[in-house]
């Protein structure tokens, strides 16, 4: 995220949300019911480091999914007890293999197909392109019709 609008500078930085999720579709994503827990900023991405950051953040996650927190609601005027879990991420690729501790790079970088990633290094450079992921759509999916695909070298027929 560049938070100054200057394409040219050498400064990352990361917010991490919390969203409630347990509120209707039209309401979770609205900006009032979301909490920016913190920023990552610095002159470089975290990368492997994310977990340093995201550490205190986990520990309140265990704590309120394992214990629960005593909260007050105004409405009801009344105290209880609230659990919270984390439900999902939302991230770019590398920051998943950050984040899952996962290899998003090489021969094996697909985490569906893991040892069984099709892909071909590419005659005249370092590139590795990545085939076949149109086998995960449906039977009669419009890109299954293709006539023509791209397998990183040259045109082909079929699939």
């Amino acid at each position: 995220m560049n938070l100054f609008g200057n394409m040219s500078t050498n400064h990352s930085s990361w917010p991490v949300l919390l969203v409630i999720y347990n509120l209707p579709p039209g309401l979770c994503m609205k900006r009032k019911y979301m909490m920016l827990s913190m920023i990552i900023s610095g002159l470089k991405h975290p990368g492997n480091d994310i977990d340093v950051y995201l550490s205190p953040l986990i520990e309140d996650l265990r704590l309120m999914w394992d214990q629960g927190v005593e909260v007050f609601d105004e409405f009801a005027n009344e105290t209880f007890k609230l659990h919270a879990m984390l439900f999902c991420t939302i991230n770019d690729f590398p920051t998943y293999g950050n984040l899952s501790s996962y290899s998003v790079e090489g021969h094996e970088a697909c985490s569906i197909c893991e040892e069984d990633t099709a892909f071909q290094q590419l005659k005249h450079g370092r590139k590795i392109v990545y085939l076949r992921h149109q086998r995960f759509l449906r039977t009669h999916h419009l890109y299954r019709r293709l006539k023509k695909t791209f397998n990183g070298n040259q045109e082909t027929s079929g699939h």
